[in-house]
């Protein structure tokens, strides 16, 4: 591996040590590492509404919608302030569409850090190189259900405004779990329905969830995260908790 990561960007040099199965040949192409096309198609993130981000149309749609909210989002709230993140650290962004937050775990960790974001949209991670890639900042293509970081590898997990287009959220919230380092904090902000989320379960599965005011929460402290905390702002949530 020390051949092909001389070629490779700062950032990725240092993402591919974190890899459970570093590539042989890092695929860098397109200025992130793309290890999507390398999992088997069985355990790729699926679905109807992913197959609608895949097309041309769906892309700019999913482009113009996750801008604008992370913008808004990221103008109440910066993540960074209540994550802990230390400096020197390692910070992931999972959905981390045009890169914003990332460069924003980035400056938190610093030069010696890193900064992760991973996403499945390649005209969103296309957006990200271009506008936020650097030397301790990077972005991998890959499924958030199937993060291939190793355990306990980061000191930070953060998702905006990606749970809801996944097939498995519960799955994905595990794998953020997973690649945490114990004593950290994650955290996760989501469209909520309130109690009319109840009815999701009379529509069909396409891929796309509704959360009630509770479900996330219920998850984190099923994974056996403590300090879970909720906060809500109109029709969003944010979901935090800690690693034990």
């Amino acid at each position: 591996m020390s051949d092909t990561t001389t070629t490779l960007p700062p950032a990725l040099q240092r993402a591919v040590r974190l890899l459970t199965d570093a590539p042989e040949h890092p695929d860098v192409s397109r200025g992130y590492l793309d290890l999507f096309g390398e999992q088997p198609a069985a355990e790729k993130n699926t679905g109807p509404v992913q197959a609608l981000w895949a097309s041309r149309l769906g892309s700019l749609f999913y482009d113009n919608a996750q801008t604008l909210m992370r913008r808004v989002l990221t103008a109440w709230q910066e993540p960074t302030e209540w994550l802990s993140i230390p400096v020197g650290g390692v910070a992931l962004d999972v959905g981390s569409g045009p890169g914003n937050v990332t460069a924003a775990l980035g400056r938190a960790v610093g030069p010696g850090g890193l900064a992760l974001g991973v996403d499945i949209s390649e005209p969103m991670l296309a957006r990200a190189v271009a506008a936020e890639a650097g030397p301790n900042v990077g972005f991998l293509r890959a499924d958030a259900q199937r993060l291939p970081l190793r355990d306990e590898s980061v000191d930070a997990v953060v998702s905006i405004a990606m749970l809801q287009l996944i097939p498995d959220p519960a799955t994905a919230i595990a794998e953020m779990v997973r690649v945490l380092r114990s004593g950290r904090r994650t955290a996760v902000m989501v469209p909520t329905a309130g109690p009319a989320a109840g009815l999701s379960r009379f529509l069909p599965d396409v891929g796309a969830h509704l959360f009630d005011d509770d479900q996330l929460a219920d998850t984190f402290e099923d994974l056996g995260l403590v300090s879970v905390r909720t906060k809500g702002m109109g029709t969003v949530q944010w979901v935090r908790g800690r690693k034990p």
